[in-house]
């Protein structure tokens, strides 16, 4: 017994929320928003403390490091941005651009394109005469088949293109909550007492910053806290010696 065209369309729709309720259970991100913010934590706490150690380790006056601090982490915070906004939208535009051209081949083309529905569903393992029969009842209704060949021929989610104001925004607030915290210390106390501290608070934020990563991922959180907190202090280290080392020469010239 097939379904009249309001009943299909009522069938559709009541399969569309249960499956919506199915994709809640096993939610994942794939805006780009989780992956842009954190990014920018990371490139937040990596990239400004090691500005400030570098400073510090040249021995500038305390005013100066914090003015580089401050400045790193608005410069920053907006060439974060900047680029992930550009990023996702030529990605968005690019995507949009692949599903404008297949729902014109749907129009253009249909029996191609049943065929190849038809050999998707062969794909998954559905005997030739019901996928064809299958690939006719979804060629019915324009929007369908151009969902079906999005998801399964592009392996695109036509809903989940992503955002570039959302993905850009969450970018630019994580990385200046991470940027900023190296920088704390040398409000308040003098750049050799303030280095130290900067460093220790750039650590637990690593630590914290890595296992809440890994934990979102499936992963151990005390091996992501642990790798990403001997990253961010390598690069630390790393750039307070070579400041240093500037200091050192251009006290000499």
């Amino acid at each position: 017994m097939s379904l009249g065209p309001e009943s299909a369309r009522s069938d559709r729709e009541l399969a569309l929320h249960e499956l919506a309720a199915l994709q809640r259970e096993h939610s994942v991100d794939s805006s780009g928003r989780l992956r842009a913010a954190v990014l920018g934590a990371n490139d937040g706490l990596v990239s400004n403390v090691s500005l400030v150690m570098g400073m510090a380790g040249a021995a500038p006056a305390p005013g100066v490091v914090l003015l580089a601090g401050l400045a790193g982490v608005v410069a920053g915070a907006l060439s974060m941005a900047l680029g992930e906004y550009i990023s996702v939208r030529v990605q968005r535009e690019s995507f949009e651009s692949l599903i404008a051209i297949e729902k014109r081949e749907l129009a253009l083309n249909p029996e191609h394109e049943r065929h190849e529905i038809t050999v998707i569903y062969r794909a998954k393992g559905i005997p030739p005469k019901d996928a064809e029969r299958i690939a006719g009842h979804v060629m019915q209704d324009p929007e369908v088949a151009l969902d079906l060949m999005a998801r399964e021929e592009l392996g695109l989610n036509p809903d989940q293109l992503g955002s570039p104001v959302a993905v850009a925004f969450s970018s630019m607030a994580a990385f200046a909550s991470g940027a900023i915290i190296p920088v704390l210390p040398f409000l308040f106390l003098p750049a050799t007492a303030a280095a130290p501290i900067a460093a220790i608070l750039t650590v637990i934020a690593l630590l914290l910053t890595g296992g809440f990563t890994a934990r979102m991922i499936g992963r151990p959180p005390l091996r992501g806290a642990l790798r990403l907190a001997l990253l961010g202090g390598a690069a630390a280290v790393i750039t307070y010696v070579a400041g240093r080392i500037a200091g050192g020469i251009t006290a000499t010239m």
